[in-house]
């Protein structure tokens, strides 16, 4: 049975992000002129469909671990429920990865309103690029980066700590995980701002960046050389001669 349990939640996981993935690959990104423009309920709505789906393909590989644990610390205390329970927890880590998108899609819009990326989600210009690429930099060294890093690469601390009972407690288990890793990787997601929102290749090299990060990477040595590597770059496109 718990090989079964493991099995379905793999296979589960598995589809949404592959259906996620497929979304992303059928549907072309909103373009305001063909949306109803750019202030319009349509274009806010298919934008955040886009963001929302992108962030499950983009994130349920690098939490796939954590699921799977959580699930083996409820099929202890209710073997009959387990798989509903992780559900549930998953559902509230892809609330929270949901709520990103909303500001993701806020911020898309007063972007290209302002002319700094330009319809397809690209920066406008070097200098925007450049600035988009110092703010990841700066982050990537910070303080808060660290902390909710350490957390998303300690799922067993975080089980034993924020274990909360029933199914309320699943969802707000869930949400609060997802919390730290929005705050883990939020300023990654400024790459897709320089490379496009839409460049599928890109949208991969990050969600493959995410995962080293939470999963293969110990210490501080990886975060840090992304964020080094942004200053650099940003250094790059502000040279004169760029």
């Amino acid at each position: 049975m718990p090989a079964r349990d493991r099995a379905i939640i793999l296979g589960s996981l598995a589809a949404l992000v592959a259906l996620a993935w497929a979304y992303l690959w059928f549907a072309p990104m909103p373009m305001p002129a063909t949306s109803g423009g750019l202030n319009t309920a349509n274009y806010a709505a298919l934008t955040f469909a886009m963001w929302a789906v992108m962030m499950v393909g983009m994130m349920l590989p690098s939490v796939a671990p954590t699921v799977l644990l959580y699930q083996r610390t409820q099929r202890h205390w209710r073997p009959q429920g387990a798989l509903a329970y992780t559900g549930v927890f998953v559902g509230g880590y892809l609330a929270a990865w949901t709520g990103f998108s909303v500001i993701a899609t806020w911020l898309q819009i007063r972007l290209i309103q302002a002319g700094w990326i330009d319809d397809m989600g690209v920066a406008s210009n070097r200098r925007v690029a450049a600035l988009l690429l110092l703010a990841l930099a700066i982050y990537q060294w910070a303080p808060a980066k660290r902390a909710c890093l350490d957390h998303c690469r300690s799922p067993t601390e975080f089980l034993t700590t924020y274990h909360r009972p029933g199914l309320s407690g699943a969802l707000r288990m869930g949400v609060h995980h997802g919390l730290y890793c929005v705050g883990c990787c939020w300023a990654v997601m400024l790459l897709l701002f320089v490379g496009g929102v839409m460049n599928l290749l890109w949208v991969a090299a990050i969600a493959a960046l995410v995962l080293a990060e939470k999963l293969f990477a110990r210490g501080p040595w990886l975060h840090r050389s992304i964020g080094l590597a942004a200053a650099i770059g940003a250094l790059a496109l502000l040279l004169p001669w760029a």
